[in-house]
Formats: structure tokens, sequence, C-alpha cells
């Protein structure tokens, strides 16, 4: 495992690389980091060349530059830039998800293939009381040995920056964005979400142009720590696909 920062304007980024073949890269959600990944990157470096980053705000990037999310894609192609990826697969979490999706949106020569996991593209349509309580429930069903490491990231990006973070989500419609993109993509949702429910899995689905929904049985919000054997297992054969012209599946397949 290589790790390195790559100066973007006035902010230091972070990030992690190992592996050899096509560049994947993956991007951690709210008050994540790159260790959100670390049950997945092994597996996915046996087949590529695999990149993790601290979003400008987050991990070990908090220096020089607060997170704007509508300028978060921008700094994500800065960054790429500075490490000689012209093109390659994006795989985002969460709000990754919505910074993956609007880089394949405004760049589509850059992303060969796309996978959006649990993302948070649509607008929140439930109340914020009902929000709380998904949260809360979100919260309880994850793991034990995620929690550390939950908490540790959201202390290290403060209070300041999670609450921007979030207002900009609540607030933000991606379905323009996910309208343009281009390439095939695979939106993956963990079985019992309580933060961003399946059936909001369901309708990013279908508004992108080229997508095929998978559901992780058994996972939460986060399926790549829930469940990272079946996780990589069905991102990894997604992604080793060649390339290929764009096609629109609208069915969902529960992973056993």
């Amino acid at each position: 495992m290589q790790r390195g920062y790559v100066q973007v304007d006035r902010g230091r980024i972070y990030y992690q690389v190992a592996g050899s073949g096509r560049p994947v890269v993956l991007v951690h959600g709210l008050s994540g980091s790159t260790r959100w990944w670390s049950r997945n990157i092994a597996a996915f470096a046996e087949r590529f060349r695999v990149y993790v980053l601290d979003l400008i705000g987050f991990g070990a990037s908090r220096d020089g530059l607060e997170f704007v999310l509508s300028e978060a894609a921008y700094y994500l192609t800065k960054w790429m830039d500075a490490l000689g990826i012209d093109g390659g697969s994006l795989v985002g979490h969460s709000m990754g998800g919505f910074i993956a999706a609007d880089l394949a949106a405004r760049f589509p020569e850059r992303v060969e293939r796309l996978v959006l996991v649990d993302a948070a593209v649509l607008p929140f349509e439930r109340r914020y009381w009902q929000q709380a309580l998904g949260l809360i429930e979100g919260l309880w069903r994850m793991p034990l040995g995620f929690l550390p490491v939950l908490l540790t990231d959201a202390y290290r990006s403060g209070p300041r920056t999670l609450l921007k973070a979030a207002h900009q989500l609540l607030t933000t419609d991606a379905r323009p964005q996910l309208a343009r993109i281009q390439a095939p993509t695979l939106v993956v949702w963990g079985e019992h979400d309580a933060i961003l429910p399946l059936e909001l899995g369901q309708r990013v689905t279908a508004c992108v142009p080229a997508a095929e929904l998978v559901v992780i049985a058994g996972a939460g919000h986060n399926p790549m720590w829930d469940r990272p054997e079946e996780f990589n297992r069905v991102v990894v054969q997604f992604l080793a696909v060649e390339r290929e012209a764009p096609r629109r599946t609208a069915a969902a397949s529960t992973a056993a």
C-alpha cells in the first residue's frame, strides 16, 4: 500500500493506492475516510489499480480548504489529474455516490464504469423527524466493530463540516446529473438501509440511463463493511467487464 498527499489549490488530499491494472477510485461518504474501504481494497487490488482518498474536509485532508458539495467533483478530477488518472471506474458510497455521479455527468470521458453504493443523490422525501429516526435505526444496526471507525472519523471532521455537508445533501437534487450519465452503472444497496431506504435505490436506478440494481442481503447503509465478501464479489465482477455499449436494466436482484 502506497500513501501520499496531492496538493490541489490551497488544500492537500490524502490518498492510498494498491494493486495494478485499470484504475478504480473509491470515494467515501459523509463523515467517512479511506478506512471505510479497509475490507475491500485487497480484493479490488487483485484485479485493479485501486485508489482511495480522503475528501477535502475529511480524514487526513482537512487542511487549507473547506468541503463544498458542488465543488467536490472538481477537486476529485484535479486530484486524478495530479496522479495521472486519465480515466477509470468510480465507486462512490452515500455522499461519495453523489460526487461520483456528478463527475460522471460532467466528464463522461473520464468514467469507464460507475458504482453507486447507497448513494445520496435524490431528495429526501421524509420529514426531518423521520430521517432522524432512520439515522438512529441505522446507527443501531451498525456492526459494533464499525462504530469506533465512524465516531473517530466524525470527530476528526468536526460538527461544522458534517452539518454543512449534510445540509447541502438534503437540499440538492442530482436528478439532472443522473440523466446525463453515460457510463454503465451498478447501483448497490443494503437490504436493511434505514438511512436511505431501498425504495430510494430503486428510484436512483430508474434515473440513470444505463443502470442495474443489486441488493446486498442483510446489509445496512454500509454494505461494503457489513457484507464485504458479497459486496466485493458483485462489484469486482461488474468492474471487470470490458468496455461495452450502454444498456438499460431496471430489474433488481437480491444477493444470497
